[in-house]
C-alpha cells in the first residue's frame, strides 16, 4: 500500500525528541519502531509484512526481545496490527504525529475529549459507556493483556486486574482487554499469580512473562493511558 513519503528529518526529530519520552519507549522498543518506520513509511508504504526472524536480524536483537517490543508498540498504538500468523505480522506503521497516545500538545495543555481535560482521566468510570469501554479494548490493540494472543471482537471482554471483590475500581489503571478464556481462568487471583500460572502452562515465554509483569506495573502507574473518545 503506497502512500506519500514523509519528511524523514521531521519524523526522526519527532521520534527522538517527543515520541520516545512521551511514550517512555525502552531502548529495544525505540530500535524496533525506528526499523519498522524506515522500512515502511519512509519507503512510501503504510503497511508492512514482516517476520520476527527478519526483524531480529535487522535490529541485531534476539527474537525474545523483538517480540515483546512489537506487542508493546501495538498496545501504545504505534503499530496497528492487521494480521498475525505463522507467515508473519502485517501491521500499519504510524508516524509519531499519527499516534493518538502521543499527540503533540504544548506542555500544560490537555487533550480535548468531549469537553473533558485529560486531567479528568483518573476520575472516569471506564465501564460507564460503550465508547469508554472501547477505549480500553483499543489500547490493547486486539491482543489479550494476559496471554498475548490475538482475539476477535466476539471473544474479547474487560477484566478487573484487581477484582471488584477486592475493591478494584473501574479505572483505566485497573481495566484490561482480554480473551474470555483468561477472564474465566484468572478469576479472583492476583494478576502476578495468573501470569506465573500462564508461564507454567507454557502459554507465555520467559521474555513474555517479564514483559507482562512490566506492563502490569506500567498499568498501575498510569503509563498505559487509553485514547479518550472524541
Amino acid at each position: 500500500m503506497k502512500t506519500k513519503k514523509p519528511n524523514a528529518e521531521l519524523v526522526w526529530k519527532q521520534l527522538e525528541d517527543q515520541l520516545v519520552p512521551r511514550l517512555r519507549l525502552s531502548t529495544t522498543e525505540h530500535v524496533v519502531y525506528a526499523h519498522l518506520v524506515r522500512h515502511s513509511r519512509l519507503e512510501g508504504k503504510r503497511r508492512l509484512h514482516f517476520s520476527m526472524a527478519w526483524l531480529a536480524r535487522g535490529t541485531r536483537l534476539c527474537d525474545g526481545a523483538a517480540r515483546p517490543a512489537v506487542r508493546r508498540l501495538v498496545q501504545l498504538g504505534a503499530l496497528l496490527l492487521i494480521r498475525r500468523s505463522r507467515a508473519g505480522h502485517v501491521v500499519e506503521v504510524r508516524l509519531p504525529d499519527e499516534i493518538p497516545a502521543a499527540r503533540l500538545y504544548p506542555a500544560g495543555v490537555c487533550k480535548p475529549a468531549r469537553g473533558a481535560c485529560a486531567a479528568n482521566l483518573e476520575e472516569l468510570d471506564f465501564l460507564r459507556t460503550r465508547p469508554l469501554r472501547q477505549a480500553i479494548h483499543a489500547r490493547e490493540g486486539g491482543i489479550c493483556f494476559y496471554c498475548l494472543r490475538q482475539i476477535t471482537p466476539g471473544m474479547k471482554c474487560l477484566d478487573h486486574v484487581v477484582p471488584c471483590a477486592q475493591s478494584g475500581q473501574n479505572s483505566y489503571r485497573n481495566l484490561v482487554s482480554c480473551c474470555w478464556e483468561c477472564n474465566s481462568q484468572k478469576g479472583d487471583r492476583p494478576a502476578e499469580d495468573f501470569f506465573l500460572w500462564l508461564y507454567r502452562q507454557g502459554r507465555l515465554l520467559s521474555a513474555e512473562l517479564t514483559g507482562r509483569l512490566r506492563a502490569l506495573k506500567d498499568l498501575a502507574a498510569g503509563k498505559l493511558r487509553p485514547v479518550l473518545p472524541t
